[in-house]
């Protein structure tokens, strides 16, 4: 008998006709092997937070809740092998009271370390990567119910880390990570033409900055967070302004503005504006898992293409100009992010300085054309669609964005032949 899974965003829905739920990479080559030998398709799903099909399957689903153990742990080195199951938000935890971080961070913490890294998540920094430049090791199950273990110098490796989950199941990964620091979180409203005027200062002279651009305005809110000296004591947000900022206005109010605009649409300029008018500035110093990271309870429906750096505002002004001429209401920020080049295959991030634009839509609005008149600009500047969210993009347009594309299908046909972990969203992206 199937049962139904649906995603954190509610796009995505998959009927698989079992769930299991192993507890050790031997139990995972066991039902990979099972699968096989009847001609059953197997999907590994971490937290559902992909907003594309990328975990959906009609065959074995395979749930890695009970794979969240830290295996070993080197301080010294900072060496740290965790499996893959692990929850962003617990492996934090757990590399802080080791002394340690991952380098960068997205801005939630709900996915798996295997979800993460196998869809190329990311956070900001002109000179910084994403999660996948700090796996130094993967196991993987392939497709045959080999178990490989790859790291830095095997052919493979560079396949690995961006995995999109069709070369295997991954159960381990091999994390170099760094002592851990603090962020000093410096936080304010600034005018979009202020932005694009000072952006090379604001990214380079940043370790992490962001901004989120309120559709119908020309306003903005930005971050810029940088590591502070050891020894620097931390200021965190009180809890009485972490519960009125982040929680009742970021997330209930917010979320309620999105319910009026959805039942008003014509009211949301008007809207946006006040909100932007409202915005204030904050600064706080606290652990850096705690700065990169805020919670995210409005749900919503989001398209993120990497363009080259230099390109960003160029498209965010058409973005607002096709939002304007179109007639649509958009109640969400758009968010724009920064990151240097990597060696990752199938990295947004690969050989090209990125900046990240991220479109967003309240999970009870359409959000169809809005998302395809901002494709048609992304594309346009040779975007490359962030794997684990909304795009209509194949293979064919793919092939031409990634130098190392029919590198990762060579790998794919060698680690799984028989095509074990596909699905209809790696049959698009990559073909079948």
């Amino acid at each position: 008998m199937s049962t139904t899974w649906v995603n954190w965003g509610r796009s995505a829905v998959a009927h698989p006709s079992a769930v299991l739920r192993p507890s050790s990479t031997e139990e995972v080559v066991e039902l990979v092997r099972e699968a096989a030998a009847v001609g059953r398709r197997v999907k590994a799903v971490g937290s559902g937070h992909s907003f594309t099909s990328i975990a959906a399957t009609d065959g074995v689903m395979v749930e890695m809740t009970r794979m969240t153990r830290v295996l070993h742990a080197d301080a010294a080195t900072g060496r740290v092998r965790v499996e893959g199951g692990l929850p962003l938000r617990e492996l934090n935890r757990l590399l802080d009271a080791l002394g340690l971080a991952l380098p960068n961070l997205g801005d939630i913490d709900h996915q798996t370390i295997t979800g993460a890294v196998s869809t190329g998540t990311h956070g900001t920094g002109g000179r910084l990567h994403g999660i996948s430049k700090a796996v130094v090791g993967v196991r993987l199950v392939t497709g045959t119910g080999e178990v490989l273990d790859l790291a830095e110098g095997d052919d493979l490796f560079g396949a690995a880390r961006v995995s999109l989950g069709a070369l295997g199941v991954v159960t381990e990964v091999v994390l170099q990570c760094v002592p851990a620091f603090l962020l000093h979180a410096r936080e304010e409203p600034m005018a979009l033409d202020a932005v694009w005027e000072g952006l090379d200062d604001l990214v380079d002279g940043n370790d992490h900055f962001e901004l989120y651009w309120w559709p119908h305005t020309r306003r903005t809110s930005t971050k810029r967070n940088n590591r502070v000296p050891a020894g620097t004591e931390p200021r965190p947000v009180s809890r009485a302004r972490h519960l009125l900022e982040d929680e009742v206005l970021s997330n209930g109010a917010f979320g309620a503005i999105c319910r009026v605009g959805t039942a008003k649409p014509s009211w949301v300029p008007a809207i946006n504006r006040l909100n932007a008018r409202a915005l204030s500035a904050r600064e706080f110093t606290d652990r850096s898992h705690e700065v990169f990271c805020s919670p995210r309870r409005v749900r919503f429906r989001e398209m993120e293409y990497a363009v080259p750096r230099e390109a960003v505002r160029d498209v965010v002004e058409e973005l607002a100009a096709f939002v304007d001429r179109s007639g649509l209401t958009v109640s969400f920020p758009v968010e724009i992010r920064f990151t240097a080049a990597d060696d990752v295959w199938m990295s947004t991030g690969h050989e090209r300085d990125n900046a990240y634009v991220a479109v967003h839509q309240y999970v009870q609005r359409p959000f169809a054309g809005y998302f395809a008149g901002a494709e048609d600009i992304f594309t346009a500047y040779e975007g490359r669609p962030h794997w684990g969210k909304i795009h209509t993009r194949d293979a064919a347009y793919l092939g031409k964005q990634y130098a190392r594309f029919d590198d990762f299908l060579a790998a794919r046909d060698r680690l799984d032949p028989e095509r074990t972990f596909a699905n209809a969203y790696l049959d698009r992206v990559l073909g079948p």
